[in-house]
């Protein structure tokens, strides 16, 4: 692997999760753009949202994403890192983009199994399913446009992992 490797998708996607797995993997180095933001900043995403409003954050984001693109990483994305063309435009010329589908019900089930209220703040001010589900319809296409390869982030782990690997090597056949 020497393209950087993106992991695009909704929150409570597992792009974390696999994004670990992926560069234990292939011996790579792992980079969340939304830990090494906070890291930078000092500051929770809620905490800069509050702080610098959304544009702002996205302004942060874009940053994020160009710092930590490198050969052999794999990079983790915040959910809402496709909504600046620029971004979808910059890791589709950079690297592989893998979007991490997921329907909104187990979207909002690992969300509500793992919440981090403190660290991301609602989007929309609506009950979490409610918001999932309209954040998701909006950010759909955006995703699937930015994506080189759809994987379904809804099944076990190894699945998932397996899934990327298999498109992966057709990236390098082709």
């Amino acid at each position: 692997m020497t393209l950087p490797i993106f992991l695009i998708g909704a929150r409570g996607c597992g792009k974390t999760t696999v994004g670990h797995a992926l560069s234990q993997l292939h011996v790579c180095q792992f980079v969340d753009t939304d830990h090494w933001l906070q890291e930078q900043a000092q500051m929770t995403v809620a905490q800069l949202v509050s702080k610098e409003g959304w544009h702002g954050f996205r302004a942060r984001e874009t940053e994020a994403l160009e710092a930590v693109t490198a050969p052999a990483r794999v990079v983790a994305t915040g959910g809402g890192i496709i909504l600046s063309e620029y971004n979808r435009k910059f890791m589709r010329e950079q690297g592989v983009v893998i979007y991490l589908s997921a329907p909104v019900s187990v979207l909002v089930d690992r969300l509500e199994a793992y919440p981090k209220e403190s660290q991301r703040p609602t989007l929309t001010g609506k009950p979490i399913r409610e918001e999932v589900g309209e954040i998701l319809a909006g950010r759909e296409a955006l995703y699937r446009e930015a994506a080189h390869h759809v994987v379904n982030a809804a099944q076990d782990l190894d699945l998932v992992i397996a899934e990327i690997q298999t498109a992966l090597r057709l990236a390098r056949a082709s």
